[in-house]
């Protein structure tokens, strides 16, 4: 068991520390299933023998190279796919094959280089059967040391620069192994082939990384007594950087600095995610708060265009009112002292002359504001609806965050469906008549209630005339009981005076309640409206507010997870 001083127990334990903070910040956020699985190997191989995870296209060699490396003929060799699984070579007192699972299997060999490394063969990256790829891939998170052969007659092909990429993603150490250099018929077209991979791999993966060119052949061979063959295979040199590399303190540094890489591959993999989300987001806020500025022009608009409107109502009543007041002038004077006295009559006369159409003009002023009021709530409805449709068009094929926590893109997708059809089925199904009868029936009650009427016996401008008319009779039935009382010629100029200030109050108070209680009424409507439209966007603002405030704060974490690696990266390589 390997003994470690004090500085390199404080680094392990802070290490683990920062790595499980990273696994829990990641499961909160939403990892992908195997993003924390392959985490949570790399916490675990600290614990582990040195891992030398062994690379490459099939026939490249690489079960060939290992049995050099090995000195022994352990694993089987070919020109087909012979390693369909995962080969783990550990150290054991006899040899064996045992399957650990379907997808892996132990070998083990009394070797001494077992002893303290772990070496691991995996299917060809160019396999016909797509899983060993997989399977390939999921295990190379795990690894200390990788190296990628790559054979002489084929040399860094397509899939292999593919697969290398995947590879540094990770983080990893890697060494590029160049297998069957015997094939080469002279030294400058192994010179041009190392120039290629190393000039390809700085251009394509943004590495250079050290190149070994061997014959895996050769050094087999030589192993196996053709010492001659030994210094052909120039296995001599990779063997001494692998023995140099992974002597106890490059062991344990690789074995430090691997799970940072992994951690440190993640952290900017889900920042990247973030920013993606945030970034969209951003498109969405600016789209609610349109729908927010033309809510509040939309209330701004109505409200002015409303008092306008009202004004027109208030101006048939106090036409009504002025009417009252030439009507006791041109009736209360001496020469028709006789009509006074004929209540009827004059009760019948204020009726036709002062309340005369303004009911009927009323009702038909009430009846377009109802129209106007029920054409701007479609059109706002509609305005919301084209907006979002633009909205969901822009940025239909655009998708973030799908192999990232995607049920941050299905919610999203879902509430603006959702918001998508309630407006289309407003509009749709959106009845102006009958929305107009009811607006037109609250009003009708609102002006009933001050009528004290049968809202269902009467129409509007019924009610109306009977609140005029009610008025009026209160007047003029007060004015003619006085004069019935006291008929005199110093009477009358004194009761004129006084309908005409009775009139005023009568008619201003009934003109007040009235213009008040459709106010009031029409204001309801209007801000019933909005508050529709607002209940039906309000999960969708909910939705990104949340989304903003836990993105925030999960790149928060994520910058100083990243630093706090970047600082032991350091630590590490002092160690």
């Amino acid at each position: 068991m390997r003994i470690l001083n004090k500085v390199q127990e404080a680094i392990l334990a802070e290490e683990r520390n920062v790595l499980n903070d990273l696994r829990v910040g990641l499961v909160q956020f939403g990892v992908v299933e195997a993003d924390e699985a392959a985490l949570a190997q790399s916490i675990r191989q600290l614990d582990d023998l040195f891992l030398l995870v062994v690379v490459g296209e099939f026939n490249a060699g690489k079960s060939a190279f290992i049995n050099a490396l090995l000195g022994q003929k352990i694993l089987k060799e070919g020109v087909t796919p012979t390693t369909t699984h995962i080969q783990v070579l550990r150290y054991g007192e006899d040899q064996s094959r045992v399957v650990e699972n379907g997808d892996i299997y132990t070998v083990t060999a009394p070797l001494e280089m077992l002893n303290e490394i772990s070496i691991v063969d995996t299917p060809g990256t160019n396999a016909i059967i797509r899983k060993h790829e997989e399977i390939t891939s999921q295990f190379v998170p795990r690894s200390d040391l990788v190296l990628f052969i790559t054979s002489a007659d084929r040399p860094f092909t397509e899939s292999e620069r593919t697969f290398l990429e995947r590879i540094r993603e990770w983080g990893k150490k890697v060494v590029v192994v160049l297998n069957k250099i015997d094939l080469f018929q002279d030294e400058s077209e192994l010179s041009q082939v190392e120039t290629f991979i190393a000039e390809n791999s700085r251009t394509l993966v943004g590495i250079t990384p050290e190149i070994f060119p061997v014959s895996a052949r050769l050094a087999q061979r030589a192993k196996q007594g053709e010492a001659e063959l030994w210094d052909d295979s120039r296995f001599g040199s990779l063997e001494d950087f692998i023995q140099n590399t992974l002597d106890e303190s490059g062991r344990l540094r690789l074995k430090f600095l691997n799970p940072l890489g992994v951690g440190k591959h993640l952290v900017e993999k889900y920042l990247e995610t973030i920013d993606e989300r945030l970034q969209l987001l951003g498109a969405d806020f600016a789209m609610l708060e349109d729908v927010e500025s033309q809510l509040a022009i939309y209330t701004e608009d109505m409200t002015r265009d409303f008092e306008f409107r009202m004004a027109d109502l208030d101006n048939l009543l106090l036409g009504m009112e002025q009417r009252g007041q030439d009507y006791f002038d041109e009736t209360l004077r001496l020469g028709r002292i006789f009509d006074l006295i004929n209540k009827d009559r004059i009760q019948r006369e204020f009726t036709e002359v002062v309340v005369a159409d303004t009911p009927q003009q009323i009702e038909r002023k009430v009846a377009e504001l109802i129209d106007w009021l029920v054409d701007s709530d479609l059109r706002q409805w509609q305005a919301v609806m084209d907006h979002l449709a633009e909205r969901r068009r822009q940025h239909r094929d655009r998708i973030v965050g799908d192999a990232v926590g995607s049920g941050f893109h299905h919610d999203r997708q879902r509430l603006i469906d959702e918001l998508g059809r309630e407006t289309h089925r407003v509009v749709e199904t959106y009845d102006r008549e009958r929305e107009a009868e009811t607006i037109a029936a609250n009003a009708q009650s609102a002006v009933a209630a001050l009528a004290a009427a049968e809202v269902s016996a009467v129409g509007l401008g019924t009610l109306i005339a009977i609140l005029a008319t009610t008025a009026a009779a209160d007047v003029t039935g007060v004015l003619l009981a006085s004069l019935m009382a006291a008929l005199g010629l110093f009477i009358i100029p004194a009761r004129r005076k006084q309908a005409k200030s009775e009139m005023r109050e009568k008619i201003g108070e009934m003109r007040e309640q009235l213009v008040q209680s459709l106010h009031a009424q029409f204001d309801q409507e209007i801000n019933r409206s909005i508050q529709q439209i607002n209940d039906a966007v309000a999960p969708y603002t909910r939705f990104v507010r949340a989304e903003k405030t836990k993105l925030n704060d999960a790149r928060s974490n994520f910058d100083s997870l990243r630093q706090q690696l970047v600082n032991l990266e350091t630590r590490v390589d002092d160690m």
